[in-house]
């Protein structure tokens, strides 16, 4: 955020530290063993707000998915696609737990449409909810440019660690068997930007907002994560793209499945994942255009 917006003042709130497991089938093992830490981390950024709330001027709180940024005196605003949160045979469990610190806040904001036509499926519409739901359509930072093609694929990586080397490295072996034009941006925000060609492949540590906004513009075809930030994005752009999913990670496992369902975009595991399989595009649309009009001063009279 500093890098997108050197000028505004900000302030560091504790981090949670999540990592995911090595192995899919550990993954909600892994969140049980952090979540000491992650209850800590609630109880720090309370008190980082509290500070705030004393020194600065605040006539309102949105908080991205951060449990504990919130005050009972300022009005709040918890921005989440996850009414329900799926976790296997215990879905039930998180959703009402999720559902409970919502609940916690003055309003809930649902970035998707509120109806079938919609990006987030299960995820973002749960029937007799109590808070105060509004859906303010896909969110996104990009903007549809009409430039020529510079790249048949990018390849978009992000996500905790271990799992994004792991992909990182399976893909650019895959890419050896690949002869098209390819910029691979790693997702790994670092203090300086690194660029690398090696043969037919352009790579960066990572590209900020407006550079990956023309990259995807200029692309043919995007390979992703099934992030619901990347999903928003791509639905806005128009593109065409082939999910890999984070192993383990129940609500991308979803989307990417919601996608291939509805003839939008294929995807695979990450051990199955195989250059080939980019060469069946052609039975999927790719993303239309999700418009959505959006009254901001009537959203914002809450603060």
């Amino acid at each position: 955020m500093q890098k997108e917006f050197p000028t505004l003042k900000s302030f560091e709130l504790p981090s949670y530290n999540i990592t995911y497991a090595k192995k899919a089938n550990s993954f909600k093992l892994k969140l049980l063993k952090d979540s000491p830490h992650v209850l800590k981390t609630i109880k720090r950024e309370k008190k980082v707000v509290e500070h705030l709330i004393k020194t600065e001027v605040i006539s309102g709180i949105i908080s991205d998915n951060r449990f504990g940024v919130r005050h009972h005196t300022i009005p709040s605003v918890f921005i989440t696609h996850q009414l329900r949160v799926l976790s296997g045979n215990t879905t039930w469990l998180s959703s009402k737990l999720h559902q409970q610190i919502i609940l916690k806040f003055n309003e809930c904001w649902v970035p998707d449409h509120n109806g079938s036509d919609n990006l987030s499926g299960e995820l973002g519409h749960v029937e007799n909810f109590v808070a105060s739901v509004k859906y303010i359509g896909p969110l996104t930072r990009f903007r549809k440019q009409n430039v020529k093609t510079k790249y048949n694929l990018l390849v978009l990586l992000s996500g905790p660690e271990p799992q994004r080397t792991f992909l990182e490295e399976k893909i650019l072996n895959e890419l050896k068997h690949f002869n098209k034009s390819v910029l691979f941006i790693k997702g790994k925000v670092e203090t300086e930007q690194q660029k690398e060609i090696i043969g037919n492949v352009v790579i960066y540590n990572f590209m900020t907002s407006t550079q990956l906004e023309t990259a995807i513009n200029e692309s043919d075809l995007i390979l992703s994560r099934s992030g619901y930030t990347t999903i928003m994005d791509l639905a806005k752009l128009e593109k065409k793209a082939f999910f890999i999913p984070t192993p383990g990670q129940f609500e991308q496992e979803y989307l990417a499945k919601k996608m291939q369902s509805e003839g939008i975009a294929p995807f695979c595991n990450q051990e199955e994942f195989k250059i080939e399989l980019l060469s069946n595009m052609d039975k999927y649309s790719g993303f239309k255009s999700q418009e959505y009009e959006l009254n901001y001063k009537k959203l914002f009279r809450l603060f």
